[in-house]
């Protein structure tokens, strides 16, 4: 009988709590596992940033050790997760994602193309949006109206929805790709991305925005 190591993934501390998304992981995987062989650990990872897996690390070590297969539920969302697809190649472990299991290395390595062009895309998206946002007179500084002039205040309220439909397009799509909101900021922050005032990302700032 095969040996499987599951490795499920949930974004937030929140949904981690909550078993939201990780209960459906769960019965995915169980009911592969059922005739296929033997479940000998689970790892869950619950995310805070985008850059540290430890729960992933573990699993792998563990197939290594035990010669396991690495199982996971949904292929679908970590093949947009470079990070995820890097650890996974480098580690030579077999794996079987329960909704995709004719996926081999070769479409690991197309996945992991298809991922980076669209981070590249996602990169030039941005830039453009932003030359635009400038281009009809969105200032990306920061903008201190006059209390007195309601014209004043009425003009940054409108420069701040402008930039807000610039960028909220791109924190949505990061979002569905499985970024948390601290994972999205690090990314903008990363990107050079300035907010509406011209300062830094934080998980706040970008609620603001998904939220608005």
């Amino acid at each position: 009988m095969k040996a499987f190591v599951a490795y499920y993934r949930v974004s937030t501390d929140k949904q981690g709590r909550s078993g939201l998304g990780l209960d459906a992981q769960r019965q995915a995987v169980a009911d592969f596992v059922n005739g296929h062989g033997t479940l000998v650990a689970e790892y869950t990872e619950i995310e805070s940033t985008r850059h540290q897996r430890p729960e992933l690390d573990a699993a792998l070590e563990l197939c290594r050790r035990q010669r396991a297969i690495l199982l996971i539920a949904r292929l679908d969302r970590l093949a947009r997760n470079v990070a995820f697809i890097s650890n996974l190649m480098e580690s030579r472990v077999d794996f079987v994602a329960v909704d995709m299991p004719e996926a081999n290395r070769l479409t690991i390595h197309i996945l992991a193309a298809v991922a980076e062009h669209e981070r590249e895309m996602i990169s030039k998206r941005t830039k453009d949006a932003l030359k635009a946002a400038k281009a009809r007179g969105v200032k990306l500084g920061n903008p201190t109206p006059l209390p007195a002039s309601r014209q004043g205040i009425a003009g940054v309220k409108e420069q701040k929805r402008q930039f807000h439909a610039t960028v909220k397009p791109l924190i949505m799509e990061l979002r569905d790709q499985g970024y948390t909101l601290t994972a999205i900021a690090e990314e903008l922050n990363g990107r050079n991305v300035p907010t509406a005032r011209g300062g830094l990302w934080y998980a706040t700032t970008v609620r603001n925005i998904l939220t608005d």
